[in-house]
């Protein structure tokens, strides 16, 4: 019940942020979870022999990502270079010399794990149509999961990835692509409705074909990234990245998804754009 409760009204305040919101308020909701997120997956690098990254870096890059984002967007990637030397300049003069690399990996890991994804949330809202793109990830991720997790646990028997993560099978990751296809489909069913009414709101032009094999491959890099989530919470020794979410575990444990699905939307986006082929 716990679970369902949080999942309901963090859906909630999601939607309602992604629907009603401005730009600075996007961008400030995606810091914050991003920051949360940094803090778990610092304990989880720390846990391990890649344990050392700074505090005050971790927090400092990630705020850094979300303030350039917010008035230079597209500028990030030149960030985490020059962040990333700022920590390696740290670690070679403080850190023990066989722990130099290992730190100054997992530290610029993080920032591209987390901090990039997250900053690409709120560029995904500015682009045109930029509503209906978030609401497009954000069902094509859930709807997945969710069935992943109910038809999984009902039906599933033959294991998926038993050294990431024993409880979810092959069952399941089927479940959750088709999940992710037939919700996306309701969405563009929806769209023609409300396009008749005169809203915009969920409008994505386009083949629908296009669309849903979009997210199918969205639901593949989301379970990629739920699974190798696990991984890095196996070699630390946890269950959960954290207790943050009643029912849920940490922040990490519910954005792992969308970590992976953000950046592949926004490569397919690019694509798009590259091969001048109009609005998504």
């Amino acid at each position: 019940m716990k679970r369902v409760l949080t999942a309901t009204v963090l859906i909630a305040v999601v939607f309602a942020l992604v629907v009603y919101g401005q730009l600075w308020m996007i961008t400030l909701a995606a810091a914050l979870i991003a920051v949360l997120a940094a803090l778990e997956y610092r304990q989880l690098a720390n846990a391990n022999a890649s344990g050392g990254i700074p505090l005050w870096w971790m927090m400092l890059g990630i705020v850094v990502l979300f303030i350039v984002t917010f008035h230079l967007p597209g500028e990030t990637l030149p960030i985490i270079s020059a962040l990333g030397l700022i920590l390696f300049i740290r670690c070679g003069f403080r850190s023990p010399l066989d722990r130099v690399l290992p730190v100054t990996a997992a530290g610029v890991f993080g920032l591209l794990y987390i901090g990039y994804p997250f900053t690409l949330l709120p560029m995904l809202w500015m682009r045109e149509d930029g509503t209906a793109l978030l609401i497009f990830l954000m069902v094509a991720v859930w709807s997945g999961d969710i069935a992943a997790l109910y038809v999984g646990r009902a039906f599933g028997k033959k294991k998926l990835a038993p050294r990431l993560s024993p409880g979810k099978t092959w069952v399941g990751s089927v479940a959750s692509i088709c999940a992710s296809v037939l919700a996306v489909y309701a969405i563009l069913a929806l769209d023609i409705l409300l396009t008749r009414r005169g809203s915009t709101l969920l409008h994505i032009s386009g083949p629908i074909w296009i669309t849903l094999i979009l997210a199918a491959i969205l639901n593949v890099a989301a379970q990629l990234g739920d699974l190798l989530e696990s991984a890095l919470k196996r070699a630390a020794g946890v269950k959960d990245s954290g207790n943050l979410l009643p029912g849920h575990g940490g922040i990490l444990d519910r954005i792992d998804a969308l970590l992976f699905a953000a950046p592949v939307l926004w490569f397919a986006l690019l694509l798009k754009d590259a091969f001048g082929s109009g609005r998504f």
